[in-house]
């Protein structure tokens, strides 16, 4: 089995865009590629989009599926299972909400039947599928350490971290009329990588390169970073991703 890329966005509920970037970002490549430049996918890679789905669904970082899904003792099956577990409540979902809608063109009473699935029951699947994730497979060596280094830290010590961080943030901002290879922001990526080894975790070029794809790939840090000014989670990840070329 192969399928394009506007066939495969199409059966896993994905942008097309959407496929392009993970292509960018090392996270799922195409199967092949035509000599015209089309990208195809097989049966492997459609379950791995899978699996990738699901934890987006999840709100994981791209940053943490990519290392999940890297990881030596990562079994897809479990992943695969709780998404079909997942899907079907949501499919129970529309047949609750088709059932209201023909109780109220029928004029019966509404929600005169039992056993509705809600949304609320799908967002209780999801929080529990993610603890249940997060405690298999999300506790890095990185998470561990950081852990550990925040619980011997006072509520003034991390006052005193997060202000620095957001010195660091708004110092990008500052130069984003630099290009971002440019020597003074090169340095500013020095200084947060050196930041977040001293107050988190080892921060080496591999993971520094995580969190770049993460600040552009996860709505809820680009939107954190862009308060420092319109389009700095773009410049951090562009000028992240050169340093750590070099």
């Amino acid at each position: 089995m192969k399928l394009s890329i506007s066939e495969t966005a199409k059966l896993l509920g994905v942008s097309v865009r959407t496929l392009h970037y993970y292509d960018e970002i090392g996270l799922l490549k195409p199967s092949e590629l035509s000599e015209a430049g089309y990208r195809f996918y097989d049966a492997a890679a459609l379950k791995k989009l899978q699996q990738i789905v699901f934890f987006r669904e999840l709100e994981f970082p791209l940053s943490e599926i990519a290392a999940l899904l890297s990881r030596p003792d990562y079994d897809p099956v479990p992943a695969l299972a709780r998404r079909r577990e997942l899907l079907v409540l949501q499919r129970q979902h529309i047949d609750t909400l088709l059932a209201l809608v023909d109780d109220t063109i029928g004029g019966n009473e509404i929600m005169s039947k039992q056993n509705k699935t809600t949304a609320a029951d799908i967002e209780a699947a999801k929080k529990q599928y993610a603890a249940e994730a997060a405690e298999r497979w999300g506790k890095t060596e990185a998470y561990r350490e950081s852990e550990k280094r925040h619980a011997a830290y006072t509520d003034t010590q991390e006052a005193a971290i997060a202000e620095d961080a957001n010195a660091i943030f708004a110092a990008f901002a500052a130069h984003m009329d630099q290009a971002p290879g440019a020597p003074e922001v090169q340095a500013l990526v020095k200084r947060w990588q050196d930041h977040i080894t001293k107050y988190h975790y080892t921060c080496t070029k591999e993971i520094l390169a995580g969190l770049g794809q993460m600040y552009v790939g996860d709505a809820r840090f680009t939107e954190t970073l862009d308060r420092f000014g319109d389009g700095n989670a773009r410049f951090m990840s562009e000028a992240i991703a050169a340093y750590c070329a070099q």
